[in-house]
């Protein structure tokens, strides 16, 4: 016995409602989640398929590996999302959800097919650089996209800053961030600047005395998300950065992390400062500089040998093929 599609797909509301209210989902893992869900919804519905079964869940898996080319972790994480939903199918008692195969389901040991990367100093200087600062809308980005390096902060986290986050007096910034979690960050004097000449600006926004967000879109609003993501990407365009990677507000956050670790700071520190739960989550954050993985290589004890080898003139080193001098 297996879930009629119809029954299984009838409980998407209560189970965003559910996690909303009782676990504080953030309205951006809400987000995700309902794409993935609409994702597998289509799928079904697309095909020849009138339940949900071991053999659905194995032919969607396939579709995403092979039709839509989606990384393993991708994959896992609609996996996931949909585990989490048949877990609240079998909460509401719908007949046979205990049948649903997602427990089943290996997960992908592939991973990420590419590890996200960070930017060198010099390119998070290009960035900056070509932020317009002689207009409002240009303090406004400089600002948001400052934040997110300078702090690590995910694009989520900024879009929920209010006014009262800021704690000018301590030189404190409050992070709302995943699961609802609160950390309070220092304000360095850099970023304190960055931000007093943002709202000194703010007051020419339409809207803005009636708004308790930090940083306020054209029309009064609570600047959304997609509107920083897409801001970001013209200035990346412009920037010409040449990065063989595709970046994105999120490589800024891998950045502060990167760039951190190569100026030796703790992973614990790090950790704290990025709102991980483990440094687990952390270590996926870090990106070693090709100098700092070279200094590393030269620490190798055979390498060590061989130079002191060389520089005592006992390797007699000569072309392949070619015939050794003589004396």
């Amino acid at each position: 016995m297996a879930v009629a599609i119809q029954d299984f797909f009838d409980h998407v509301e209560t189970f965003f409602d559910y996690r909303k209210s009782i676990y504080e989902t953030s309205d951006q893992t809400i987000r995700s989640n309902r794409i993935d869900l609409k994702l597998f919804q289509d799928f079904v519905c697309n095909g020849d398929y009138s339940v949900i079964d071991g053999p659905v869940v194995m032919d969607f898996q396939y579709f995403l590996k092979e039709k839509r080319n989606n990384a393993g972790g991708s994959i896992n994480r609609k996996i996931f999302t949909l585990r989490r939903y048949a877990k609240h199918l079998r909460l509401v008692d719908v007949e046979a959800a205990d049948t649903l195969p997602f427990d089943s389901i290996l997960k992908i040991r592939q991973g990420y097919k590419n590890r996200p990367q960070a930017l060198t100093s010099s390119q998070v200087q290009q960035l900056f650089a070509t932020v317009d600062r002689s207009t409002v809308l240009g303090i406004r980005d400089y600002a948001i996209y400052s934040l997110m390096y300078l702090t690590g902060l995910r694009v989520g986290e900024v879009h929920s800053l209010d006014l009262k986050s800021i704690d000018f007096d301590q030189q404190t910034l409050s992070i709302t961030g995943k699961g609802n979690k609160i950390r309070n960050l220092h304000l360095h004097n850099e970023l304190f600047q960055v931000l007093a000449e943002y709202l000194n600006v703010r007051s020419a926004f339409f809207n803005h005395a009636a708004i308790t967000a930090l940083f306020v879109s054209k029309k009064g609003n609570r600047l959304a998300i997609r509107t920083m993501e897409d801001n970001f990407k013209k200035i990346i365009a412009r920037a010409d950065l040449g990065s063989p990677f595709h970046v994105v507000c999120h490589t800024l956050r891998h950045t502060f992390a990167s760039h951190l670790n190569e100026e030796d700071v703790d992973i614990l520190v790090i950790q704290s400062l990025m709102g991980h739960a483990t440094t687990k989550s952390t270590e996926s954050y870090i990106h070693p500089s090709q100098q700092k993985i070279r200094t590393a290589m030269e620490k190798l004890p055979a390498v060590i040998f061989m130079n002191k080898l060389l520089e005592r003139g006992i390797l007699n080193l000569r072309f392949q093929g070619s015939k050794p001098q003589r004396e």
